[in-house]
């Protein structure tokens, strides 16, 4: 008979391993909306709707499950659904992918950039990063053994802006990827043609690629226009475009998107994505599909947003937040220097315990904080949220 184990001889030590991301622990998001639950605050923090997709996506979806469209589906995505969204481009933005080895259906934007960083950046390799940036940027770099590159964007009475002179100034014979973002989270801004041709100047001959975070595409306000990298060639041709049907279609927990690549980057794109995710949930695809052959739903977006983010505008005017220009995303900015001088933190989460409101502090979104005195609202909600959020920021 074998002696019975001794556990206090065992060494924890053996089983730890030492962390890819030491620097990574509970989300912001996280911890804001945990905070508005237990406070039960309006929760205006995490970017998500709090109202229904389209009952006809549903039933889409449920037709495809129910006509036993439930198997694996090709690696890179549904056929028809890629051709969907290669005609979508097409028709939107003037740039011909072929679905075929250009377009990539993703486990979400988020799978997608990840995927997009490892195919490309190599142990050593340098990414410029635009700061106040999306979360999940720099953890992907790292976990691909790149090195993040910070420029922060300029925040001014007009909002924030890209420093292209700083973005230039940043480029070494190092540089594999720059990173951008538009429309902006978090910031609510949109690039300009101007700021394209500026980007445009920097890679020319150069072996830099561009991952172009679009997932709010369908969100640009006052009669602007989305400027897209497939809207310009010569960055079309460098660059991984990144996509949302969460974002567009109102479905978040769905996790599904898509990657526009040249054929090129495309091959080496899916050679991560099929050891990846392999492929994306079969029937939803499938309802996608069929419910693109109307584009109303993403051509009315933009007034749909807008229509929200006036009414909660038009309420913020009655606090003495200072709001900041939103040109698109479904996030409002505020600087709050005539209320308190607490850090954005503190300052976030007072407003939620004690005004019960929720939001996320822009500090957030850098590297190394930044303190502006800037938290972000989102206003992807029934009027009857904004309203009653609006009621209680009055008291300030």
């Amino acid at each position: 008979m074998n002696p019975p184990i001794q556990t206090s001889a065992i060494n924890p030590a053996v089983h730890s391993i030492v962390s890819k991301l030491p620097n990574v622990g509970t989300t912001i998001f996280t911890v804001m909306s945990a905070l508005a639950a237990e406070k039960n605050a309006v929760n205006l923090g995490q970017g998500f709707p709090d109202f229904d997709c389209d009952p006809a996506l549903i039933d889409a979806v449920a037709n495809a499950m129910r006509s036993g469209l439930n198997q694996y589906p090709p690696m890179p995505g549904v056929p028809g659904l890629r051709a969907a969204i290669a005609q979508k481009i097409q028709t939107l933005y003037g740039h011909a992918y072929d679905p075929a080895d250009e377009i990539t259906v993703t486990a979400g934007a988020t799978q997608g950039i990840l995927t997009a960083i490892l195919c490309c950046v190599h142990a050593g390799d340098e990414v410029i990063v635009i700061e106040p940036a999306y979360d999940s940027y720099v953890p992907a770099i790292e976990l691909a053994g790149g090195v993040p590159v910070f420029v922060q964007m300029r925040v001014d009475p007009d909002g924030y802006a890209v420093p292209w002179d700083k973005v230039a100034s940043a480029v070494t014979p190092r540089t594999r990827l720059i990173m951008i973002n538009s429309p902006h989270n978090p910031t609510g801004s949109v690039l300009q043609k101007a700021d394209l041709e500026a980007l445009a100047g920097i890679v020319r001959n150069t072996d830099i690629l561009i991952l172009s975070d679009e997932v709010y595409e369908h969100m640009v306000y006052d009669g602007a226009r989305h400027e897209s990298l497939c809207r310009y060639p010569e960055l079309a041709a460098r660059a991984f475009v990144i996509s949302s049907f969460g974002k567009t279609y109102h479905v978040t927990g769905w996790k599904i998107g898509y990657v526009a690549a040249p054929a090129a980057l495309t091959a080496e794109f899916r050679k991560v994505h099929q050891f990846n995710v392999f492929t994306v949930n079969t029937p939803v695809q499938h309802g996608l599909m069929t419910y693109m052959n109307d584009p109303a739903p993403y051509l009315d977006l933009p007034a749909f947003y807008q229509r929200k983010r006036d009414l909660f505008r038009a309420g913020l005017k009655n606090t003495r937040f200072k709001l900041l220009p939103s040109q698109g995303t479904y996030f409002q900015c505020v600087q709050y220097s005539a209320i308190s001088d607490q850090s954005e933190v503190e300052f976030s989460r007072w407003l939620t315990a004690e005004i019960g409101v929720a939001a996320i502090p822009v500090s957030a979104f850098y590297n190394t904080p930044q303190e502006s005195g800037i938290v972000r609202f989102c206003f992807a909600k029934k009027d009857e949220t904004l309203r009653l959020a609006l009621d209680r920021l009055a008291r300030l």
